[in-house]
């Protein structure tokens, strides 16, 4: 790896200079961008449905095109997972993406491109890198490889007589990933690829702990489990005494803030670099460009054309967006982008705050719906209510309100979720009522059911029965008590769980 790192570093830095041009010239590159992805869709049954050939501007382009969610654009995405080509994109489609899903669905299919790969994730990756490299230009991070953790790497094929196959973003990414990137990664694809996790943490701690890792990549619950396990393996309790060598942990899907201080004790390492990057099924869309500081650059010539929903406008029929240049810092807004994997002006599902307007730096401030996404497991309010439901009915029990927060990883034990529940009348039994409340959660959202296998990354949910009238009476102590003043059903904090529980032990005594 010695021999090959000076050259890889080398191309890393090459790079810099196309970064620093769609750093400088933004709006142009974007609307190069656009007109790239309206000329090569014209021709596909959506770009002719909406005149596409007819479009020369950002604003006809809107009038033309509603913004989509994954349900109102689904139908032709289901007809390209049927063996269906050019209804999308210009291209074949035979890769889909999967991920947690809508209220009407378990999991999400998001097409994956030839395009989406090599210019947006592949192209993206390698951007990352450069940008680490701009930071620390003496960095050894080529001389030995990247462990890379994922989600479930399960790969499907979509049916016995289809060419099509699914699996999630990271797994179609290693299927499909060039040479020299096998060349600098570790585990073994085979491994990699496994979707039984408490095997796969088994075999891929035995299969890294010899090898010479520089870098990892993934997201910080299934890190914590594996780094864990090595130690068990190693006897060592640093994970820098296991590979003296690392220096970089790549992460993202989550926020990192309730994990800083642990990965510290994990990793007791000076010169250990932690770097966000901002990756979704949907595209690669941002990363760290100063390491160390709030922000990511926002990656403005990798085939995504993007625009921005002020908050207000969430929900109307004709909702407004704008344009990089009319954004303003610290305003939330809603992702919509079109994409070289087929997806017209669709609404991602996350809200973004602009840190930074020279150059475009972001940061996730949270979900367009109420959610809990601590752990990747993408669970939003209607999963909640659907698997409350389903446990009021097999248990009797009739729910007046609730709210629910993660608990976090900590040296005592792995995280879950914690849920106050008051009952307006009491379930049968409380016990079944949380196994049916986690059950379903798991039938109908595949992230939360990867996370709860086997307790390995979450453990069952808490549940505290609260007395009746305590929501009310904590709302009316806040001045909050009235009809446009709601409780919270999930956050991805524990700030408002942990005010409530204060308030319910002060109505106790």
């Amino acid at each position: 790896m010695k021999i090959l790192s000076p050259a890889i570093s080398q191309l890393a830095r090459l790079r810099m200079g196309r970064i620093a041009y769609f750093m400088q010239y933004p709006v142009q590159v974007q609307q190069q961008v656009f007109q790239n992805l309206i000329s090569a869709a014209q021709y596909t049954e959506f770009g002719k449905q909406h005149g596409f050939s007819k479009i020369y501007k950002i604003e006809e382009y809107k009038e033309r095109v509603p913004v989509h969610t994954y349900d109102t654009i689904k139908p032709y995405i289901q007809r390209t997972m049927e063996g269906q080509q050019n209804v999308l994109w210009n291209t074949p489609i035979k890769w889909f993406a999967k991920s947690s899903g809508t209220t009407a669905d378990k999991s999400k299919f998001i097409p994956v491109t030839v395009e989406s790969l090599d210019e947006c994730h592949y192209r993206s990756g390698r951007d990352v890198i450069s940008l680490y490299y701009n930071n620390f230009p003496d960095s050894d991070v080529f001389t030995g490889k990247s462990l890379i953790i994922g989600g479930s790497h399960q790969v499907n094929k979509l049916s016995e007589d289809s060419d099509s196959y699914c699996g999630d973003l990271s797994a179609v990414m290693l299927q499909n990933m060039p040479f020299y990137g096998n060349m600098i990664r570790t585990p073994d694809l085979e491994i990699a690829l496994m979707d039984e996790w408490e095997e796969k943490i088994e075999r891929m701690a035995n299969a890294v702990i010899h090898e010479n890792v520089t870098s990892i990549a993934g997201v910080p619950t299934w890190t914590i489990v594996l780094i864990k396990r090595i130690f068990e393996l190693t006897g060592k309790d640093n994970l820098a005494d296991v590979w003296p060598n690392l220096e970089l942990y790549m992460h993202g899907g989550v926020s990192f803030t309730p994990y800083r201080d642990q990965f510290a004790k994990l990793i007791r390492n000076p010169l250990m670099h932690y770097q966000e990057t901002y990756n979704a099924s949907e595209g690669f869309f941002a990363a760290q460009d100063v390491i160390g500081e709030e922000g990511l650059l926002l990656f403005l010539n990798h085939g995504i054309f993007y625009e921005f929903m002020p908050m207000e406008e969430l929900g109307k029929e004709n909702p407004r967006t704008l344009q990089l240049q009319e954004v303003e810092t610290g305003k939330n807004y809603a992702l919509v982008i079109s994409t070289n994997g087929g997806l017209w002006r669709y609404l991602v599902g996350d809200t973004i705050q602009f840190t930074s307007l020279l150059p475009y730096r972001i940061k996730v401030s949270g979900r367009t719906k109420s959610f809990i996404n601590a752990f990747g497991e993408e669970v939003i309010v209607e999963n909640a209510d659907t698997a409350i439901a389903k446990a009021c009915e097999v248990t009797g029990a009739v729910v007046n309100d609730y709210t629910a927060a993660p608990v976090y990883f900590s040296d005592e034990g792995n995280g879950g979720h914690e849920w106050l529940i008051e009952f307006e009348v009491l379930p049968n039994d409380v016990n079944t009522f949380v196994s049916v409340l986690d059950n379903t959660l798991k039938s109908i959202n595949s992230d939360y059911e990867a996370k709860r296998h086997k307790d390995i990354a979450l453990r069952p949910p808490v549940v505290h029965v609260l007395p009746r009238g305590t929501f009310c009476e904590f709302l009316k102590s806040k001045g909050k008590l009235g009809g446009q003043h709601k409780v919270p059903r999930l956050n991805n904090d524990r700030n408002y769980l942990e005010e409530i529980l204060k308030f319910a032990a002060t109505m106790n005594t």
